[in-house]
């Protein structure tokens, strides 16, 4: 069995609460790294609420809501270290008040693993009211409530977060840090998810140039990009149709995602850095 060496490590996971970032949780405990779980359920006054409606996604948005309690209890069941903590990432004071949290918890933060998002699916096209996308989801013309949507959380709180675990690694005596960003495979070009697209295309820059300002200090900065995953939004029809298109044949599973992740906080992967690594199962080559 490979020694992945995060025995006694500490990680601070966002939007862990469900899917990957419940996944990734999961997978780093069982390394023996010590867990905290960032998580954030969205209100229901919120604006643009509406745009998370959809068909066949009463699964996800379940599980969205919920608290990160379950995953807290399963961990420490099984003899791991975890807590779980949860505010608003689009909120930048925040940012500072979710490490001291952590740091309250664990002393200082080895891993950060940046999975929290907002969603709304928007498009340069005129539509009308309660338009709908490909796969029936609510759809908007893209305004500045769903560019903010994104770009708060997704790309702001990324790079915040990201500089306040550079400044508190800094302010230590530390020689070893891995930092993880989760992106998508439509980064690049995403119709009908145009805002989500380009807010984790800001997040794939900031890395690279991360991974350059951040090297000197014993940090790694990677990206995982993943494919379609069934966290519970999508139904029967379309994850077979996700298979047919897909070289593996199947849609993805948060632990195939994890399982990246925990690589690229190893030991196996300490000259790896400034990194996008595809897990889609070869639907992008």
């Amino acid at each position: 069995m490979i020694d992945t060496g995060l025995d006694g490590k500490t990680a601070l996971i966002t939007g862990a609460n469900h899917g990957i970032g419940a996944a990734i949780a999961n997978a780093l405990a069982d390394q023996g790294v010590s867990v905290f779980l960032h998580y954030f359920r969205p209100q229901k006054d919120l604006p643009l609420e509406n745009l998370f409606d959809a068909p066949g996604e009463s699964l996800y948005k379940a599980r969205q809501s919920q608290t990160a309690d379950h995953i807290v209890h399963l961990i420490n069941e099984r003899g791991g270290n975890a807590v779980a903590w949860e505010c608003d990432l689009g909120q930048p004071n925040n940012i500072c008040k979710l490490f001291e949290e952590a740091q309250r918890k664990f002393e200082h933060i080895d891993i950060l693993v940046n999975n929290a998002a907002s969603w709304a699916a928007d498009t340069f096209s005129p539509c009308e009211d309660n338009a709908e996308d490909r796969i029936g989801r609510v759809l908007a013309t893209i305004s500045e409530h769903t560019v903010d949507l994104h770009f708060n959380v997704i790309t702001r709180g990324t790079a915040l977060l990201m500089a306040e675990y550079a400044r508190r690694y800094a302010s230590g005596d530390l020689k070893w840090g891995r930092i993880i960003n989760i992106s998508t495979s439509g980064s690049y070009c995403f119709p009908e998810e145009v805002s989500y697209a380009a807010a984790k295309s800001a997040v794939e820059s900031y890395s690279r140039s991360a991974a350059k300002e951040l090297g000197q200090y014993g940090i790694t900065v990677n990206v995982v990009s993943p494919g379609a995953i069934q966290t519970g939004w999508i139904d029967a029809n379309f994850e077979r149709e996700i298979a047919a298109q897909t070289p593996l044949r199947r849609a993805g599973q948060p632990d195939d995602v994890a399982d990246v992740v925990v690589f690229l906080c190893s030991q196996q992967a300490r000259w790896v850095t400034g990194q996008l690594i595809r897990v889609g199962g070869g639907s992008i080559v």
